[in-house]
């Protein structure tokens, strides 16, 4: 992957104050007790500002130095504490994580390669401490035929027996796929979404 490509495409991403999560993401975390949080790939921050909002102190990781420094600025417009966020700029194809140092572990839509996807899931399950959610969601393969938007490239398209398979040592609380209602070329459309939540007991 190429970080000055993300520079560029986070560069012409308008600021937008109000930006809020993934639906599932929201929906699959809410009500969890707050703790430590591991946002992979956070992008310009959508997830993380979120996660701190409801009381999470988060690591948020991205080697987009461009897109991390949009996710500054939307956590000081909404207003989190400076302390409550460790933004890292890193690679995650070298970043190691604290072993059982998060009750959290996030990584949504990053959609790489099977090798890396495994070895950033691999890193991702020894973060979590005893008791902590892994929440993995992305692009699926069906999306190809059966969905709008996302990568084109089959290589880096989830499904939930490929996440899963990773996974080795968590409990699988939910794996499945999704969909969610997107608008294409100005009409209602569906996306297809890889979902799958682990625990470490």
């Amino acid at each position: 992957m190429d970080c000055r490509r993300w520079d560029e495409k986070y560069a012409g991403i308008e600021f937008q104050p109000t930006l809020r999560p993934g639906q599932f993401v929201a929906a699959e975390l809410t009500g969890l007790r707050p703790g430590r949080a591991l946002d992979l790939a956070a992008g310009h921050g959508r997830h993380t500002v979120w996660l701190a909002e409801h009381g999470w102190q988060v690591t948020a990781v991205d080697f987009s130095r461009i897109g991390l420094d949009k996710a500054r600025k939307l956590s000081a417009a909404r207003g989190v504490d400076d302390g409550q966020v460790d933004w890292v700029v890193a690679d995650l194809d070298d970043y190691r994580p604290a072993r059982e140092a998060f009750d959290l572990v996030l990584m949504a839509y990053f959609q790489v390669g099977a090798a890396l996807r495994a070895k950033v899931l691999a890193r991702a399950a020894t973060a979590l401490a005893p008791g902590g959610t892994l929440l993995v969601v992305g692009h699926d393969l069906t999306n190809l035929a059966e969905g709008v938007g996302g990568p084109r490239y089959p290589e880096v398209l989830y499904t939930p027996e490929g996440i899963t398979a990773e996974l080795r040592g968590l409990r699988i609380v939910r794996a499945g796929r999704v969909r969610r209602a997107v608008e294409h070329d100005g009409s209602p459309a569906t996306a297809i979404d890889t979902l799958v939540r682990a625990e470490r007991t």
